[in-house]
């Protein structure tokens, strides 16, 4: 019986991949062919969803973007047999060039296996990791991570091993608590910046791969229960965590005695507040305990007083999810991909205006260019591309005299940019930034916790000078309170909310300056006329 993947994450959902799969089940049940339907992950190739995979003696052929009415000529032209005849005929799905220049260790599985498969995944070196930590004390499994030189991928790039050293050897001892001498993992999966969906992606098509890695850093500063802190609007990522979870528990990977050790770890998934400041750790910890999300004040940090209280670990998505393959292949062969400080691979995200959207893993080093040509292949419009934001909507405009700059936590902030999460969103030469600049006043304006006044007024204040700048009302006094208005979010901001909504407007400023001087009453520029 031939089998067929067709992916079930919420890109390929979007573009009508449950449509795709029910019309091939009717036409192979129209043409009496036998065929067994696999639900698997996206491999990340976004441009090409939904990608059809059948696996034949060659390996598995991928065909995209597949649209339902396109499979009653597919499966005449040889669909199952892999047979190339087809104008949607990609060939061997891992000759294709976007994924066969990639290095990927945390998305190895992704696309391959059926995410909610506990044999597929064991059967692709899961747990391999976990049973390896079993074997090891506490302190030796949080030296792997140092080893291995894993940072938060979250946004701040602290290292992961300081990270779970404070936690193992804080006191969890609280007098009066109900928690007194317990320790948490907290997963922050409240994926919020503009152009990024890796960590969606990574719960969506390898789940048992977070839930690994948060096992483990549980056995590492004895933690016995883990929270997954799921952005809310993520349903199909909810319901797969949760299935995932549940087999975890069936089989002994979860629960009071993980694999017959006598160690215990709880997991379950918690939905989201809804609202970006929620993506800060402290914000996100007091939403985790029933609260309103506001920023804590820091001292204490939360792993030393996190949830609940407690001792805490608060780690992002691909930052646990790299755990698994730290602990199977050692801290050394991780830290043997990437460039300074800067050790491993992060699946860069590319979005907004570019031709071939997706996931693109790989070691640090690479430069920005390189992946907005070799694997974006420019525009989607198919004009010149004018900005590119990395790092979410806090990060900075760059201009094409940074493009050539390596994708390096350090590289990025010698230039004033921030690599972040790894979201990367692409302009062409039609953009305003003057708008873009207002955009993150205003999206500054709109997330505030509200708790420190420099972002909760300071935003507020910032898009309405930069609507008189617009209007041409006192332009050079309006920029330059604009300017100030920069400095004191920056340095009488909480938390990095409104400490680093400057950067989005600085970077405009200062490399787009033309737009802040247009004359209103005329058209914006000989470019967007032509657009």
């Amino acid at each position: 019986m031939t089998r067929i993947y067709v992916p079930r994450d919420t890109t390929a959902l979007s573009l009508g991949a449950d449509e795709v799969a029910a019309k091939l089940e009717q036409g192979c049940a129209e043409r009496n062919l036998g065929v067994e339907l696999v639900r698997n992950g996206s491999r990340g190739l976004f441009w090409l969803e939904p990608l059809l995979e059948v696996e034949t003696d060659q390996g598995r052929i991928a065909y995209g973007p597949v649209a339902p009415e396109d499979i009653p000529a597919l499966l005449d032209e040889g669909l199952l047999n892999g047979r190339p005849g087809h104008p949607l005929y990609r060939g061997p799905t891992e000759e294709i060039p976007y994924l066969k220049k990639q290095q990927r260790l945390t998305f190895a599985r992704a696309g391959i296996t059926d995410p909610v498969s506990l044999d597929d995944y064991i059967r692709h070196g899961g747990y391999v990791g976990l049973r390896k930590a079993l074997a090891k004390i506490a302190q030796e499994i949080v030296d792997e991570v140092k080893t291995s030189g894993l940072r938060g991928r979250g946004g701040a790039a602290f290292p992961a091993g300081i990270k779970w050293q404070t936690v193992l050897d804080a006191d969890a001892r609280t007098p009066n608590s109900p928690y007194s001498k317990r320790k948490f993992i907290v997963c922050n999966a409240d994926e919020g910046d503009s152009g990024t969906f890796a960590d969606r992606l990574v719960m969506e098509a390898d789940p048992f791969m977070l839930i690994e890695g948060m096992t483990i850093a549980g056995l590492a500063v004895g933690a016995d229960t883990g929270f997954i802190y799921l952005r809310s609007e993520y349903p199909v990522a909810h319901q797969i965590l949760n299935e995932a979870i549940a087999r975890a528990e069936e089989v002994g990977y979860l629960g009071d005695n993980v694999l017959n050790s006598g160690k215990a770890f709880h997991l379950e998934v918690r939905l989201g507040a809804g609202a970006y400041i929620c993506g800060e750790e402290t914000s996100l910890l007091d939403s985790l305990e029933g609260k309103r999300g506001q920023v804590r004040v820091k001292p204490p940090l939360p792993a030393l007083k996190g949830a609940f209280g407690q001792p805490t670990v608060v780690n992002n998505v691909l930052t646990l999810a790299a755990v698994p393959f730290i602990l199977a292949e050692g801290g050394q062969a991780y830290a043997d991909y990437g460039m300074g400080r800067s050790r491993g691979t992060l699946p860069f995200q590319l979005t907004g205006n570019i031709e071939r959207g997706g996931v693109v893993e790989l070691a640090f080093g690479i430069t920005l260019r390189e992946l907005l040509e070799d694997f974006g292949g420019g525009t989607a419009s198919g004009r010149p591309m004018r900005a590119v934001q990395v790092g979410g909507p806090l990060g900075a405009y760059m201009p094409e005299s940074q493009w050539d700059t390596p994708l390096d936590y350090e590289a990025f902030s010698e230039v004033g940019a921030v690599v972040g999460h790894g979201g990367i969103v692409v302009f062409d030469d039609t953009v305003d930034m003057l708008d873009q600049a207002r955009f993150a006043m205003e999206f500054c304006a709109i997330e505030s916790c509200g708790k420190c006044t420099p972002c909760r007024i300071g935003s507020t204040r910032g898009v309405e000078v930069i609507d008189r700048i617009r209007a041409n009302e006192q332009r050079d006094d309006n920029l330059i309170l604009l300017r100030d208005l920069c400095d004191t979010l920056e340095d009488g901001s909480l938390c990095a909310m409104g400490g680093m909504t400057p950067n989005p407007v600085r970077s405009a400023l200062q490399y787009f300056p033309d737009d802040f001087y247009r004359d209103p009453t005329t058209a914006s520029n000989t470019t967007r006329e032509e657009a």
